[in-house]
């Protein structure tokens, strides 16, 4: 794992889209195709913006995957991740295959295992996350599995993952937020030959020290699990790093 810190969330962002792009660009030339998998969430917005109008990409030739969905919220709700993604990213992308989580699916288990069946033929090329206030990774709220195989799963939402929808401004009360998600998994992340982490903002800050300003690894920092990914790209600005003791990482 590499921990790269900037000055403003914008350079963060303009940084971590290009690498993003390379890794994309390099799997297209190698094999002819790239498999991704997208993040959505307000940590997010400004990635997807410079990957999307800055960077060269031929998505035609790749496949998307995303992270997390909230079970029962029709697409139309404005905190739709789907509706999220069709509008930030593959209205202006238009990836040659794109695979949504059904989130109001007629049964949430059985979107799990189609999601599962497709998944596990691919090799993923790149995942891009972020990191949660409770230091989640996807929904994989504390304490988080890190045994399962499974590539997606049905996870319950703990209090503090459903009020931060809410101060971001998705919900207008926590009342609103689902209380269960489908999700990728730990271990499936953990299966992308890249991980690509964008998290900007002193909201931040607190999770950003309890899983990365120690060589521990725990379920009750969920995104500490990334310390064991060989090719895990962390992307901070000086809002969310402030925290960090200062050998944990480089000033870009």
């Amino acid at each position: 794992m590499v921990i790269n810190v900037f000055e403003n969330s914008r350079l963060l962002a303009r940084h971590a889209a290009q690498q993003a792009a390379e890794l994309i660009n390099a799997a297209i030339e190698k094999k002819g195709r790239a498999v991704f998998i997208a993040a959505t969430g307000a940590s997010q917005f400004e990635f997807l913006e410079f990957l999307t109008t800055e960077q060269k990409v031929d998505w035609s030739k790749t496949t998307m995957f995303h992270l997390d969905e909230y079970v029962g919220l029709p697409e139309t709700h404005k905190a739709s991740f789907r509706k999220y993604l069709k509008e930030r990213f593959i209205a202006k992308t238009n990836p040659g295959t794109v695979h949504l989580i059904k989130g109001d699916a007629a049964s949430p288990d059985k979107e799990a295992e189609r999601l599962n069946a497709l998944i596990s033929r691919e090799e993923v090329d790149v995942a891009f996350v972020g990191v949660g206030e409770n230091g989640h990774l996807a929904f994989n709220d504390p304490p988080a599995d890190f045994e399962t195989e499974t590539p997606f799963l049905i996870l319950e939402l703990d209090e503090r993952c459903r009020l931060q929808q809410v101060n971001e401004g998705w919900f207008d009360s926590i009342d609103l937020v689902p209380r269960k998600a489908i999700s990728m998994s730990v271990n499936e992340i953990l299966r992308a030959d890249t991980v690509v982490c964008c998290v900007p903002g002193e909201r931040k800050a607190e999770a950003v020290k309890n899983c990365f300003d120690s060589d521990l690894i725990s379920p009750q920092y969920p995104s500490s699990i990334l310390k064991k990914h060989k090719r895990a790209y962390i992307f901070l600005d000086k809002s969310s790093a402030f925290m960090l003791s200062p050998g944990r990482y480089s000033v870009a």
